[in-house]
Formats: C-alpha cells, sequence, structure tokens
C-alpha cells in the first residue's frame, strides 16, 4: 500500500522545457545572439543532459555545471558570447517562473489529503521553494527534499533515506521504502534511485518514447492524469 509519494519537480510538476525554449528565446533576442531555432534548443538538451547525468555521478558539482554550461552550449553555436553572464540571466529568469506541467494541479488536487506528499528535486534550494510558491504548489507538500540543502543528490541511496528518515520522524507508525512511490521523469536519478532503496516506481515518460531502458519501473505514464486511475 503507498502511503507517501515523492515529485520531482522540473519536467515533472513544473515544465522546465517550456521555461527553457521561452528564455532562451527572449534571452536570444536581449543579447543580440542570433535567431533562436528549435536546433539550438536540441543543442542545448544535447549539453545540459550530460551535465546533469554527470552530476548525477558525482564526476562534477553543481557550481561546475553552472560555470561550464552555456561556454559549451554557446561554442556549438558558434557564437561568441560570455557563458557565465547568460547563466545569471538564465537563472534568474528561472527564479521567477513556474509553468505547471500539463495535469500536475489536478494531480496534487486529487493527492491532498490521501497521501503524505513531497517535492524530490536535484538544484538550488532558494530557487525550487520560489517556483513552487508562485506555482501555488508549495502548500500542497509536508516536506520538500531539494538536494542542495541535503548536500547529497538523486540518485544516491542516502538522499532517499534523508527523505523516508524525515518523513517518518514523527510518525508513530512509521512507512517503510516499499510504501512509498517516487514519481519523475528522469530514468537515471528518480526511476534508478528510488527503485535501489526499495521504493516503488512511476517513470514520467514526458516524451512517450516508450523506453526505460531495462529499469523496469513500477508505473510508465504518459500524462500526469493517469495516476489518478492507479493511486
Amino acid at each position: 500500500m503507498i502511503r507517501a509519494v515523492l515529485l520531482d519537480i522540473d519536467n515533472t510538476l513544473l515544465d522546465f522545457d517550456a521555461y527553457v525554449q521561452t528564455a532562451m528565446k527572449e534571452g536570444f533576442e536581449q543579447f543580440g545572439l542570433g535567431e533562436y531555432t528549435e536546433k539550438t534548443y536540441e543543442i542545448f538538451l544535447s549539453i545540459n543532459g550530460p551535465l546533469w547525468h554527470a552530476l548525477e555521478k558525482k564526476e562534477i558539482t553543481y557550481q561546475e555545471l553552472l560555470q561550464v554550461r552555456w561556454n559549451k552550449v554557446f561554442a556549438a553555436l558558434d557564437i561568441t558570447f560570455d557563458g557565465l553572464a547568460f547563466e545569471k540571466y538564465f537563472k534568474g529568469r528561472l527564479f521567477h517562473t513556474a509553468i505547471p506541467e500539463q495535469g500536475a494541479e489536478k494531480l496534487l488536487y486529487y493527492l491532498q489529503g490521501r497521501y503524505i506528499l513531497a517535492t524530490a528535486s536535484n538544484g538550488p534550494y532558494d530557487q525550487q521553494i520560489n517556483r513552487l510558491k508562485i506555482s501555488g504548489m508549495y502548500d500542497k507538500m509536508t516536506h520538500h527534499f531539494i538536494s542542495e540543502a541535503m548536500g547529497v543528490a538523486k540518485p544516491a541511496w542516502e538522499y532517499f533515506d534523508y527523505c523516508l528518515t524525515e518523513i517518518n520522524r514523527n510518525l508513530t507508525d512509521p512507512i517503510k521504502p516499499d510504501e512509498v512511490l517516487m514519481i519523475g521523469d528522469s530514468l537515471s536519478s528518480d526511476i534508478a534511485g528510488a527503485k535501489a532503496y526499495g521504493m516503488k516506481t512511476c517513470f514520467y515518460d514526458k516524451q512517450k518514447k516508450g523506453d526505460t531502458k531495462g529499469l523496469c519501473p513500477d508505473y510508465r505514464v504518459e500524462q500526469l492524469e493517469e495516476l489518478l486511475q492507479i493511486l
């Protein structure tokens, strides 16, 4: 029986892809960097994804990711511009932007009161908390597990152990790992990490690719509203 639900933030509760495309388009116009195209966004994804995977593997730190991300993107686009300056603009925009993922608000309305709810996100604490408040989602959770404040990130075993320890802190009937469901869009951090800890998992297959890379999550949904029939 599921008693607690952990929800990833970016591209699960909040639409990070939509934000990136808007911020890049407006940033390119603001800084005179040329035309923004779909190819521009594809190049960003091809660089940003591997950097976050390297972070998950502890090969780089979050600060190192910020130092190199946009310089790598601009190099791939053959654009001469200060990547750190664009990172500052990009993070500033993200701090004050919260675009709900389709179906996220309806899902939270359904889950609230039925389960203990908590966010589980890799990222900067103040940024993620502010975005949740802007979206109106912050108060729907009892806990917010943000990697920067925890000192450990998904998919580390210690991350999920921290989450469950905090959830159980004031419970007379402690929740077991297999009574927790982790919902997220990342196979490498959300699904692999939660499964290794013994939690139930739901892969939000936003891209509708169908490939779970052999991880076999307990559930796979292409729309968040499908969870209303599962939970």
